[in-house]
This record gives structure tokens, sequence and C-alpha cells, in this order.
């Protein structure tokens, strides 16, 4: 039997092979929704496989009217942050043996309520929002909403690994409690003077991450001013900067809780810098317990938060479909505490 020019088998040759009609054939191999004879599903079928037939899974998008790859939309491909957040769907998707394409939304609402659009038109089978809201909304997330809406209302799934509050199935790491139980067991080990290197003051996993700290911390009767808390950025270099303003300040600080465990490296960078014993003189913590950073001196006191785990929960939200409302995945870090932090008594 004649095949392709490339000499790979065709469709049409697959039609031919089961004696029906290349829409017939179509239909059983590309998983369309219109019915087709169980009999004549299992002659296609077995003539594609005689034949060698690989199916076209971009004809399988169209006929089903949905892929079945799961778009990925991050801040930032590079980010200190969502680099850990990223990496947890991508395990969890290829231990489903999903296809994922991550996308950078660039830290920009508007950015990112363009690339859904695009999205809408190719119809991956899911978005995954793994991205940090604003802690006042503006035009363009209200957009960005709007877009999200559009898409599930089409049939598209849509999990957000965020904060809770979005209209969409979510996985919320809890940041307010991770900074809570950082403070109540460095306030355990005797630390009472804290400056915060807050990180950007619009960001609400930044903003959650102080106002836990603060509160835990106001409970025990230690009161952290707004004196105490510079605004900087999530990386390193921001870390960096905050630290070299908290030493032109000269506030009695002993302990400098970073946002991020990359914000906590630039600020062990620049302490080192001014000459400062760590953490004889200052001691450092974080949040995150990013792997590529565990190797820092001293090693350093965090809240590992389960990235791996919200991966998880997010493919099992796109793979179990709920219509009743949105649902809410949460999940909860632990302290680990390492040499940048001993308690105030054993120095």
């Amino acid at each position: 039997m004649a095949q392709g020019s490339n000499g790979r088998a065709t469709l049409a040759d697959v039609a031919r092979r089961a004696g029906v009609s290349h829409a017939t054939a179509s239909r059983a191999l590309n998983g369309s929704t219109r019915n087709v004879r169980p009999d004549l599903r299992q002659r296609v079928l077995a003539a594609a496989g005689e034949l060698g037939y690989v199916v076209n899974s971009a004809a399988q998008a169209v006929a089903r009217g949905r892929g079945e790859h799961i778009a990925l939309l991050v801040n930032g491909i590079n980010d200190d942050y969502f680099s850990p957040v990223a990496s947890g769907v991508l395990h969890a998707a290829e231990a489903d043996d999903r296809m994922v394409t991550m996308i950078s939304s660039r830290n920009s609402p508007e950015q990112a309520t363009r690339v859904v659009a695009s999205l809408r038109a190719q119809r991956p089978r899911a978005i995954i929002l793994a991205g940090g809201r604003s802690v006042t909304a503006g035009a363009w997330d209200a957009r960005l909403v709007d877009e999200l809406t559009l898409y599930q209302n089409e049939g598209g799934r849509v999990v957000a690994i965020s904060e809770e509050g979005l209209p969409f199935d979510t996985v919320a790491v809890g940041n307010r409690a991770a900074g809570a139980d950082l403070a109540a067991q460095l306030a355990d080990l005797g630390y009472r003077d804290f400056t915060v290197l807050a990180g950007p003051a619009q960001a609400r996993t930044a903003h959650d991450r102080v106002a836990g700290f603060r509160e835990a911390l106001a409970e025990r009767g230690i009161e952290v001013g707004e004196d105490r808390v510079i605004h900087c950025g999530f990386d390193r270099d921001g870390g960096y900067a905050a630290a070299g303003e908290c030493l032109r300040r000269r506030a009695p600080t002993r302990l400098l809780f970073a946002i991020s465990d990359a914000v906590a490296v630039g600020a062990i960078a620049r302490l080192r810098e001014a000459g400062m014993d760590l953490p004889g003189e200052m001691a450092v913590a974080g949040i995150d317990d990013v792997p590529a950073l565990r190797d820092v001196s001293p090693a350093l006191t965090t809240v590992r938060l389960p990235w791996p785990e919200a991966g998880r929960a997010a493919l099992d939200l796109v793979a179990e479909p709920d219509d009743t409302g949105p649902r809410v995945v949460r999940l909860r870090g632990h302290v680990v505490l390492r040499e940048s932090t001993p308690a105030l008594g054993r120095l």
C-alpha cells in the first residue's frame, strides 16, 4: 500500500486499511467527542498500529476542543521566589507525564492578561497561575481575573498557587503563618531587637510574611516599629541594599529577618563586608529554604515551604474538577533552625 511521500503512514493510509472514511479515522484517533462505533474504532486503532501511524497531537487538540498541555504562568523565570514554585509544579507534572509550558508575566498584570488572552486561543488543558498579588488590586488585576474567568467558562481549568481570595481553585501556602511561626521560635531563643528586610511594599507575599512576623512578636510583647521595617527587592541585591540601610540607621538590632532566603543571602554579604561577626554580632533568618542557598555560611535559619506538595496539589486540582465552587488547599511550612540564629544564652 502506498504511504506518504516521506515514507510515513498518513491518516488516509489508516482510513484505507481500516475500510472507513477519512473523517471516521480522524475522530477515532484524535479523541473527538463525536461518537465512533466501538468496532470501527478498534479497526482504526489496529490499522494505525500495523502502519506505525503517529497521532498528531495538535490535531487532537482541535478535535477534542482542548489540548493536554498545561500553561504555568509565573511572575519571572529567574525569580528567586517563584523558581521553587515552578519547580514543584514541573516535578509533579513529570510524574504524571504531563507537558508544561512555563511563561513569564514579567511581574506585570497587564502582560499576564495578554498572555492569558493568547492562551485562550491556544486552548491548553489548564492554566496554573503561580504568582503573588499586589496588596492593592488595580484595574489590570481585575482584567486578568476577567480573562481567566472567560477561559474557565470556555472549559479550561484555572488553579492559582497564591494567596487566598481569587475566584479559582487555589493552593495557598501559608505566608502569614510562616512569618508567625518563625517569629515565635526566634523569640523563644531570646531575641528581642529585630529589623525586618521587608521586600516590595506592594507585594502580597511580602506583606503577609511581615504581618505574621510582627503579629506573633506583638503577642509576646515585642514591638517592631515602622522604623525597623526596610522595604527592598525580593532578591539578593535587595537584601544587600537593605542591610546597608540598616547599618546606616544604626538602630539597635540583634536579628535581621529577611523576607526570603535570597534577601537574607544579600544581607549576609553586606554585613560581612562591614566586618561584622555572624552570628556573634548579628543573627539572620529568612523564609523559603531554597535548596541552592543551603550552603551559605553560617547555615541559614529559615522556614521550609512545601513547594513540592504545592505543585502536586495544583496538578490534582487540575485533574479532579469540581464545579461546586472554588476550592482551597492550605499548606503550611515548618521552621528550620540553623547556625545563623543561635540561642542568645549559647553564644
